[in-house]
């Protein structure tokens, strides 16, 4: 039989030998990528918190403003909350009012000043 050696048939060898082979190079590091840019946006906007339409609904019927560095003050609110096992938060904020779902960080509900004196919270296990 062709191609072997008293019975045993020998390992392939190319052409030139094994020290004709080029040794393997290590892998570039990834360049940036459609994916990368994707993931990395998407767990930005993890750490923000995101309006509910009834929360909207309720601001905008109060007249209820919350400029950038309220909105800080909320989302900072939210992740004190959260760190500390919430996860149904009530969060106060000088005449504002918010319930949020810190599972998925979710303003669920907003009032103002008048809202906070007529209302009954519940299904909440937090305040801040």
């Amino acid at each position: 039989m062709a191609g072997k050696v008293e019975g045993i048939k020998p390992p392939f060898v190319p052409i030139g030998g094994l020290t004709g082979l080029e040794k393997p190079k290590p892998a570039a590091p990834p360049q940036s990528s459609p994916f990368r840019e994707l993931l990395k946006a998407k767990l930005q906007d993890d750490k923000r918190i995101r309006f509910s339409a009834h929360a909207q609904t309720r601001i905008e019927s109060r007249n209820m403003h919350l400029d950038e560095s309220g909105f800080e003050k909320l989302v900072n609110a939210a992740e004190q909350a959260k760190s500390k096992g919430a996860h149904e938060a009530l969060i106060l904020m000088e005449n504002m009012a918010f319930i949020v779902n810190l599972d998925n960080r979710t303003v669920i509900t907003a009032m103002d000043q008048e809202g906070l004196k007529e209302n009954v919270f519940t299904n909440i296990d937090s305040a801040v």
